[in-house]
């Protein structure tokens, strides 16, 4: 009896393939395509320069952030000295966060096409511009239309450098670090700017007159030029999937959060997706914007309830590097610890954060200086680790890393206008007890941001990119290759739950044909027969 017919008898419903005849054929096929597979791999790297590069990003971040919060602690010698009023003061850093918004909007386009390098060439000449164009303001011959003119253009200057290195920074990270560093280099980037805030209100009540300040500022933002050499568009071999894939452009992003991306489009973003980017964007938005709008008031805040400009700077100061130590401690966590639980840290630190803000109300009164203090560190210790986690969450949920930064940075300024503008026009009268107090815009900015900050209950924070990224790196750890268009298909919005459910459903499939064996298992059953008929 043959072996065909005893696998028609067992096996009724099955597909029988007779393989003994092309056996050789498919071996030789079955080796060159390996070799093809073995090919073509992708090969992710990593390079030491990238540690350069991040130190360029650290030190040009770090300057860019002086300007919009040099005037805040000296904002009442800078109205004497130029004498101009105290809203014209504020408008130094508002104008930064006006024009930080388009040009931050602008930034990703700019990187798709020319390439990080470009950028950041370009944000290191408009940061040389504004510092001397800042400092020709401070000629004593000028009227005082003029020189405010001039400090004008210079923070106009400003405010175009410092989103660059602000929404390039997740794209650098993703671009050059592997899983294994990528949210600490996020983290760095992302707090660097916030630092050169906090520098800049220590340092400018400090280094003698308004005018003498503006120098200084001038002569920081000159010697730190040489950092651009530092810093290169991409490595030669990507670190991680994420980073090999060819970068999306902000419209596609816009696209996608209003619905009108099919879903086999690499932009695509499930309902669930966009409801958690919006959130995020929300919550971003509102704790920088606060940050923002205590960095720039912080002598209005509190010099009213009898504290000096030192001391009102040093609180921001108290703010942003208590977040600092914070971040520094907590981003290497989340890069090898915590890697699956950044929505879980968002519900956690947000509500914290709120109540912080909201007991200012309370808390900013004459000779509680030591509260105060304690509640800058509750503050920033919290705000400042969700920065890091708010891009790196943007950046797994829309698989766009300097398009989702750029909606974030671009959020964050535009509340921190909201709330400089309308906390100005909240401040009492010269006739209150005390005069000119802030208590009204501390009411406004504790509940608005605590009111937002509840919307952190309906976030779910799925990590796609890094899931993607995990299941590429395993199966090329296990030399088993995941078709190229698969891998597309669940970046742009299918779950990997799908995926295997497409691979398994083939492989039953393919069960249902049960191959013959070849001319080898033939020759040993005969070989056993042969053996066998003697002993019978």
């Amino acid at each position: 009896m043959s072996i065909s017919s005893v696998h028609s008898e067992l096996y009724p419903d099955t597909k029988v393939t007779d393989t003994t005849q092309s056996n050789q054929r498919i071996s030789i096929s079955h080796v060159e395509g390996l070799k093809e597979e073995n090919e073509q791999l992708p090969v992710y790297r990593l390079y030491r320069r990238r540690f350069t590069g991040l130190f360029g990003f650290i030190l040009l971040a770090l300057v860019t952030g002086m300007p919009w919060a040099w005037f805040g602690p000296i904002s009442t010698d800078v109205s004497q000295d130029f004498n101009i009023s105290i809203d014209q003061v504020n408008w130094l850093g508002n104008i930064i966060s006006c024009v930080y918004l388009p040009v931050s909007l602008l930034v990703p386009v700019l990187c798709t096409r020319f390439g990080i390098r470009r950028c950041a060439e370009v944000g290191v000449m408009t940061l040389l511009i504004s510092g001397w164009v800042r400092y020709a303001g401070t000629i004593t011959s000028l009227s005082s239309e003029g020189a405010y003119a001039l400090l004008i253009l210079g923070q106009f200057f400003s405010a175009i450098s410092q989103p660059v290195f602000q929404v390039l920074g997740p794209k650098y990270s993703e671009m050059w670090f592997d899983l294994k560093g990528r949210t600490t280099a996020t983290m760095v980037i992302a707090i660097a700017n916030p630092v050169g805030g906090a520098i800049g209100q220590l340092l400018s009540p400090l280094v003698g007159t308004a005018r003498q300040s503006i120098l200084v500022l001038a002569i920081i933002s000159t010697v730190v030029v040489p950092a651009l050499f530092l810093i290169e568009s991409e490595p030669p071999c990507p670190p991680t999937y994420a980073g090999s894939k060819a970068p999306q452009s902000l419209y596609s992003l816009v696209c996608a959060m209003v619905g009108k991306v099919r879903i086999n489009d690499p932009a695509y973003m499930t309902p669930h997706e966009r409801l958690d980017f919006t959130i995020n964007t929300m919550l971003f938005g509102v704790l920088v914007g606060a940050t923002n709008a205590l960095s720039i008031l912080s002598a209005q805040y509190f010099e009213p309830e009898g504290y000096n400009d030192a001391i009102s700077g040093l609180f921001g100061a108290t703010l942003l590097l208590s977040g600092v130590i914070a971040s520094v401690v907590t981003a290497p966590l989340f890069d090898r610890v915590l890697t699956h639980h950044l929505g879980i840290t968002l519900k956690i630190l947000v509500p914290i954060a709120s109540g912080a803000w909201l007991s200012l109300i309370w808390a900013v009164k004459p000779n509680n200086t030591g509260g105060l203090f304690a509640i800058m560190v509750i503050i920033g210790t919290c705000s400042l680790i969700m920065l890091p986690v708010g891009l790196e969450l943007g950046a797994e949920v829309t698989r766009n890393a300097d398009g989702s930064a750029a909606i974030l940075w671009c959020a964050g300024n535009a509340f921190g206008i909201i709330f400089i503008l309308a906390e100005g026009a909240l401040r009492a009268s010269a006739t209150a007890s005390p005069p000119y107090n802030m208590h009204s815009a501390f009411v406004l900015h504790g509940v608005f941001v605590m009111v937002m900050g509840a919307s952190v209950l309906f976030i779910r924070a799925k990590q796609a990119r890094r899931e993607m990224d995990e299941r590429m790196a395993q199966h090329l750890q296990s030399n088993q290759m995941v078709p190229m268009d698969l891998l597309g298909t669940a970046c742009s919005g299918q779950s990997i739950r799908s995926i295997e459910k497409e691979k398994s459903e083939s492989i039953r499939d393919r069960e249902k044909s049960i191959p013959l064996p070849d001319k080898r298992d033939d020759i040993r059953v005969e070989m056993i027969e042969t053996v066998a008929r003697p002993n019978s």
